[in-house]
């Protein structure tokens, strides 16, 4: 979301307020996650994650979590 919502004069204060601490926590948890890169996870299954992608297999075996 590109647009500014704090800018907009037909919400209430209140919501205006809310909007802006939104967005400032979403900048700020950005920023720790730049900071702070995910752990590498060891021993786990190689290629793209099968819940997104729906590939259930690894070299030709059902995988069933």
């Amino acid at each position: 979301m590109s647009e500014d919502n704090t800018a907009r004069p037909d919400l209430p204060p209140a919501a205006q307020r809310a909007l802006a601490e939104a967005a400032e926590r979403r900048k700020q948890a950005e920023i720790e996650a730049a900071r702070a890169p995910a752990p590498k996870e060891y021993g786990g299954r190689d290629g793209l994650d099968p819940a997104r992608y729906g590939d259930w297999e690894k070299k030709g075996i059902a995988i069933d979590f």
